[in-house]
């Protein structure tokens, strides 16, 4: 069982559509709750990040019973960030995979810019060095121009959703045999990672954060039972596929096939050992 924490109220509304599978524990920390129960935390709300910094709470009774595979979401920019850093000191001894929203940084100015940065870096590098296992990024922004045909009503749900599905996926994966393939352990150093959605009539990778320097590609590709039936010279023309993609000696790619009873659908992982940095608009216009 994987211990899944939300911190801040974005945040919760992403853990939320984990607690009906039950091979998830879940727990929610924001300023929404009335009260605390054995799954739910008030995070107090302030006006400054001093006050966010001051107001840690001591968490050891709530997370007694916390699994030691804990995956924790938190979304950039919000002041409930601010918490994060703390939180995490309290669960430093546990396997502690953190899954981080960026928001679009083109808009922010004041506090929650600043907010943003200093969370982003210091997890990047606290993760690199070790504390954390891996830092999975998700962008707001690359979501929906992946998701292009988003309405507004329900902007943030299918924002969420796509999160949620992408990373209950991948933990499927880690714990499912494939039919075919195989994927390489990523190297240690790579703890930083972005994930992509497959187009899978050509393979093609719809990037839900644009990775800097990816060093390690994994691809999870699940093909329809009846075609893996029917279909004749279906597996080279994948790995055909895949051959084409750059690699060398510093950029790996690994594979594994899987059955399912859906259309055809797979995911991308990218692995690499580089911060990423802010794009700030002096950037992009140099690139």
């Amino acid at each position: 069982m994987i211990s899944i924490i939300g911190i801040g109220n974005a945040a919760s509304a992403i853990v939320e559509k984990f607690k009906e599978i039950p091979q998830y524990d879940t727990y929610l920390m924001n300023s929404s709750v009335e009260k605390n129960t054995k799954n739910t935390f008030k995070l107090n709300a302030h006006d400054s990040p001093e006050l966010y910094e001051r107001d840690i709470p001591n968490l050891k009774s709530f997370f007694k019973n916390l699994k030691d595979r804990v995956q924790v979401f938190v979304v950039g920019s919000s002041y409930s960030s601010i918490y994060s850093l703390g939180i995490l000191q309290q669960i430093r001894s546990k396997e502690v995979e953190i899954f981080y929203i960026k928001p679009d940084t083109e808009l922010l100015t004041g506090i929650p810019q600043l907010v943003e940065n200093t969370v982003y870096g210091v997890l990047q590098e606290y993760t690199r060095s070790g504390l954390f296992k891996t830092f999975t990024i998700f962008s707001n922004e690359s979501i929906e121009r992946v998701r292009d045909n988003i309405n507004l009503k329900n902007y943030y749900d299918t924002l969420n959703e796509t999160i949620f599905s992408c990373v209950h996926y991948m933990n499927y994966f880690e714990h499912t045999e494939p039919h075919i393939g195989n994927i390489s352990k990523p190297n240690e150093v790579n703890r930083i990672r972005a994930v992509s959605m497959l187009d899978m009539k050509k393979i093609n990778e719809n990037w839900l954060f644009d990775l800097d320097t990816p060093r390690e590609l994994c691809y999870y590709m699940c093909i329809n039972e009846k075609r893996l039936e029917e279909e004749r010279g279906l597996h080279k023309k994948l790995v055909d596929i895949l051959k084409t993609k750059p690699r060398n000696a510093f950029r790996k790619i690994s594979y594994a096939i899987y059955e399912t009873h859906l259309q055809d659908f797979g995911f991308c992982v990218a692995h690499t050992n580089a911060i990423q940095q802010q794009k700030t608009l002096d950037k992009l216009e140099q690139e």
